[in-house]
Order: C-alpha cells, then structure tokens, then sequence
C-alpha cells in the first residue's frame, strides 16, 4: 500500500557519474530509472530535480575565470543535459515524461507552468524539472524544495549515496550513529547535513517532510514509499 500520492526525488548530478565523477554513466542511469518504473507501477506520482555537478561543479576552481552568475548558469544547463538523458531512458521503458524547464527553452522543454506541471502527474506522466529555479545564487536543492512545494509533493525524498542522516560523516566515522528520525529543529541545533540552509528552512516553513535514503541500493524506493523504514524522515 502507497503511503504517499505525489513525491519529488532530488538526485545530485554526481550520483549519474560513472567512476570518475564525471559524465554520465549508463548503468547508473539505468538503475535509477527502474527505481523510479517501479513505483509509477504503483500509481505513486513522481516529479524529478537532477543536479548538475558531474558536468559543471561551478566556479570554485575557476574563480578568475568564470564569473559566479554566468557559472551558476553554465550549472542550470548541465541539469538540462542531464534531465534529456533521463527522459531518453524513461521513455526507452515506455514511461511518459515531460521536462520542464526554469529556462526558456522550447525547442527542448516545456517551460514550468504549476498547473501543467501537476496536470501531468495526475495524467501518470513522470515530470522532469530543470535549470533550477532559473536563477542564480540557488542551489538544485532549493530547485527541488520550492518545485515540491509548489506540486502540493507530499514528501520530498533525497538520493544520496548512504542511508540516511547521521551524526557524523558515515564515510568517515565508523562509530557515526544513524537518525531513523529527526525534527528540524534537531537537525539544526546539532548542525547536521541535510541540504543547504535555505532550502532546509523552505521545508521548515512549509511543513514538508524530507526523506534521505541511499537511492543506489535496488528497491528502496519502492520499500519507501511503501512505508519501510528506510533511511532518515526529517519532520516538524
């Protein structure tokens, strides 16, 4: 049994990488998108905000070349990049897609209208949001938030490469203790990592959940949403 009826999974760019953190790689396309076949199976409605960082990781190594706005762009269009190969493989499963763009971009996307963005996901259609809000200085996650927030989403669930949040670096920290839930405000008083700050206060303010859970492990999607205790609920 479905425990929600609408989520937006928030990948990061680098989680479609192959090995060297770069490009995108067949194989990881290919999982997520069978992640995502699974619970459209389902009948769960299903939105998508992809980062950009295994094309573009803006200009911090590039500071007396690329200036911030034109790099945060220069990230707004390797989303774009990486939502066209999304929808390439989900439509190869013969699952309907639409991307939606915070650009203007016609002849690639559909420019992001709310009520035609929430029309496709009641028609079943898996709906691709890209190029971020559209401006710069905002992170994907915030993209992601304020996307979520808009489609009446209700949860935003985050990919990450391990199980949820924890008190410490679980990739660094053997001994790091993992949260099977957390309050926001938790969360902020111990100064844990979730997402950047505005988009985390987004959540706060709006009342939306957030669900942080390893995506690379075969079906934890579907357990998700099927209720599982699977990785951290972030809550009021």
């Amino acid at each position: 049994m479905n425990n929600y009826k609408r989520i937006l999974l928030k990948l990061s760019g680098e989680s479609l990488a192959g090995e060297n953190e770069l490009g995108i790689c067949n194989d990881k396309i290919l999982h997520y998108c069978n992640e995502i076949q699974s619970i459209v199976k389902q009948g769960v409605q299903i939105a998508l905000v992809i980062g950009g960082g295994n094309i573009f990781r803006g200009t911090k190594n590039t500071p007396n070349v690329i200036e911030k706005v034109q790099g945060d762009h220069m990230g707004m269009l390797a989303t774009v990049i990486n939502g066209l190969a999304l929808q390439s493989a989900l439509e190869k499963m013969h699952i309907k897609t639409r991307l939606m763009s915070a650009l203007k971009i016609d002849e690639i996307a559909e420019p992001f209208i709310r009520r035609r963005a929430i029309r496709h996901m009641e028609k079943g259609r898996v709906v691709i949001f890209v190029a971020g809000t559209g401006r710069p200085y905002f992170t994907t996650d915030t993209a992601a938030v304020l996307r979520a927030i808009e489609i009446n989403a209700d949860l935003i669930v985050k990919g990450t490469r391990v199980d949820g949040v924890f008190s410490a670096d679980p990739e660094k920290n053997k001994n790091a203790k993992k949260f099977d839930k957390i309050s926001f405000d938790q969360v902020y008083s111990q100064q844990l990592s979730v997402m950047d700050m505005t988009a985390f206060t987004l959540c706060k303010e709006n009342k939306l959940p957030i669900q942080i859970f390893n995506v690379n492990k075969s079906g934890n999607l579907l357990k998700l949403v099927n209720g599982d205790n699977i990785g951290t609920v972030v809550h009021i």
